[in-house]
């Protein structure tokens, strides 16, 4: 009569039993669907002192904005808000022409930051998926671009732009800045890892053409990239001050550009000039306020496919 050991089953061996398990597997950390990490209280007293420093430079610019330019100057400064500011914001707007210049800077950062979008988008899903001939020289090619200091080609591409007539427009500021290497890299790396072959192939076997493909397959799953590229290229649309600076005039300056005028004089006031820069910030938060949501998830949907 043959016996059975106590440790065989069925299918073969049975695991050990919890109590024989290694105490390292004991201890582990489990965590269930739904369920976060607690932080502690050094978590929460580094994320307080990291968010007052963010915050500090932009509160600054409010005292400052808020008093005149004697009481900024003082040794100690203030550090509380006092009753000038809407008086240097009207001072600040009709000194600079601030009306105009933000109209302006939307326009030229909502311009760049559709196109920016469209080509880059197109341009990541050709390198990404696509195979042509040539393609890995030309992304080369591409990234190489980015290893360019862009004031080499200030100058001959002031000259390209007054020769075609658009010295001091909108024009030159927005059309050499349509497509970015950056943007192009970006979004190929993106699509490669979220962007099924099998989509692809199954949008083709149910007869799509190219731009269907396009439109009912990459955008969407591009999505959160974009909206992560969109914000960047916005930001530095609307930062940008080097070369808005040389391309266009006082009579038609995007808002950087009107605001180097309120610092130009031999002793600006720094008061007026912190009133401008509360301006320029408040278009920036209004973007973050409305589309906060998307980008946060864009940049963790991101992190999870990476």
């Amino acid at each position: 009569m043959t016996t059975t050991s106590p440790t065989k089953t069925a299918a073969g061996f049975d695991p050990a039993p919890p109590a024989a398990r290694p105490a390292a597997s004991r201890g582990r950390l489990k965590l269930g669907a739904g369920q976060q990490l607690k932080g502690g209280p050094f978590t929460y007293a580094a994320l307080i002192v990291v968010g007052l420093g963010s915050l500090f430079p932009l509160y600054w610019t409010l005292v400052a904005a808020s008093h005149d330019q004697q009481r900024v100057l003082d040794s100690p400064p203030p550090l509380i808000p006092g009753g000038r500011l809407w008086t240097n914001i009207q001072t600040a707007w009709d000194q600079a022409h601030l009306g105009k210049a933000i109209v302006n800077s939307v326009i030229v950062a909502g311009c760049i930051t559709a196109a920016t979008l469209f080509f880059c988008t197109l341009a990541g899903y050709a390198f990404a998926k696509m195979r042509f001939r040539g393609r890995g020289a030309l992304m080369t090619a591409v990234i190489a671009t980015l290893t360019v200091p862009p004031q080499l080609s200030v100058v001959p591409l002031f000259m390209m732009m007054s020769d075609i007539g658009w010295g001091g427009k909108l024009e030159s500021v927005i059309f050499p800045t349509l497509v970015g290497a950056f943007g192009v890299f970006f979004m190929r790396q993106y699509l490669l890892e979220a962007l099924p072959y099998e989509l692809i192939e199954a949008a083709k076997v149910d007869g799509a053409s190219n731009i269907r493909i396009v439109w009912n397959v990459v955008l969407p799953a591009a999505r959160p990239a974009m909206m992560v590229l969109g914000m960047l290229t916005f930001v530095q649309a609307w930062n940008d001050f080097f070369w808005p600076f040389l391309a266009l005039n006082q009579e038609n300056p995007t808002l950087q550009v009107a605001l180097g005028q309120l610092s130009a004089s031999y002793t600006p006031d720094q008061s007026i000039v912190m009133a401008g820069a509360l301006i320029s910030t408040l278009p920036l938060l209004l973007v973050f306020v409305i589309f906060g949501k998307q980008i946060v998830g864009g940049i963790m949907a991101g992190a999870v496919k990476g």
